[in-house]
């Protein structure tokens, strides 16, 4: 215990930056996949005034730690001029069960692991030569998103989209001041921008579909990662049709919420649409992107190990002297 601290979100941020967890992210999709004993339980709490409450834990069989974290999202503090995401990480030690750090990281470390996730999924199953992107959404996982697919393609020109137009027009500037070597624009057309996109990325929060199947190409890339609860949609039923390789981060918690569990449920589809696990294709034990006409899905969740390879890693570079 007396290495036990509290770390604020401050000292976190000034540790960790996306392109630090891409790595210990990657591996965190393997372990998961392939360790045998791993766990990820989550359970998702609406809140009123319309926010929600992700808890999520983790334990990797041969970890030093294992994990608690819960992850507050209130959309409607934006208006207030308050931060939309709170919470905090609990990192324990794994032998004895001792608070080892937590970790007030004000949804930070959640943000950097789920583009540190994208980043993953599209080096993974995206076409090496990938130079367009079109991202939906407007809020800062959209952003991060964005500046993720860089860190793993050459993309040079983006398209930003979302149901205000203001916000797309005023993301898009946001992220052509960071990334001055991408052509990054505001869209006005989804369907348009995604046609010309290699690689899509859908961060929305909403209940109904914003990427349809009639738009794809063959050839392209879709990661979907804001839809995280039962509630929650992005892609419709034609999209998983048309893919011709969907995998997830958790097979279990695909069908639990999200995207493929609303097509289940709605008849569209069946569990066996999915073909295997991100981790699964790292680790070499199923196939990703097999020819380059293949259209790919990485539907992401969102799972505790990838919290944990986050968390881990800004403790040590928090205890760097």
């Amino acid at each position: 215990m007396s290495d036990f601290a509290v770390h604020p979100a401050d000292r976190i941020r000034a540790a960790v930056d996306l392109a630090d967890l891409v790595e210990p992210v990657a591996d965190a999709f393997v372990a998961y996949s392939t360790t045998e004993g791993a766990r990820a339980p989550v359970m998702v709490l609406p809140v009123a005034h319309g926010g929600d409450s992700h808890i999520k834990a983790a334990h990797l069989p041969g970890s030093r730690h294992f994990l608690v974290k819960i992850a507050n999202w209130f959309p409607g503090n934006r208006a207030h001029g308050l931060p939309e995401g709170g919470g905090f990480v609990a990192l324990f030690d794994a032998a004895t069960g001792a608070v080892t750090a937590v970790l007030e990281d004000e949804h930070h470390l959640s943000d950097l692991r789920t583009a540190a996730a994208g980043a993953v999924g599209a080096r993974a199953l995206s076409r090496p030569d990938a130079a367009t992107a079109t991202v939906l959404g407007t809020g800062r996982q959209a952003g991060l998103q964005a500046r993720a697919l860089t860190l793993v393609r050459p993309i040079r020109e983006m398209h930003v989209w979302g149901r205000d137009p203001r916000r797309a027009t005023a993301l898009a500037d946001r992220i052509g001041k960071d990334l001055p070597h991408v052509e990054v624009v505001a869209a006005a057309d989804p369907e348009r921008a995604v046609r010309r996109s290699d690689i899509v990325v859908t961060a929305t929060a909403g209940p109904t579909p914003v990427l349809f199947g009639s738009w794809l190409r063959p050839g392209q890339h879709i990661t979907a990662l804001g839809a995280d609860d039962p509630d929650k949609r992005e892609l419709d039923g034609a999209c998983l049709h048309r893919a011709t390789r969907v995998v997830v981060d958790s097979r279990e918690l695909a069908l639990q919420y999200g995207d493929l569990h609303a097509a289940i449920a709605r008849g569209e589809i069946t569990a066996e649409r999915i073909d295997g696990e991100i981790g699964e294709v790292l680790a070499g034990r199923i196939a990703g992107r097999r020819t380059p006409d293949d259209i790919t899905v990485a539907k992401l969740i969102g799972i505790g190990p990838q919290d944990l390879a986050a968390a881990e890693t800004a403790l040590d570079r928090l205890r760097r002297p």
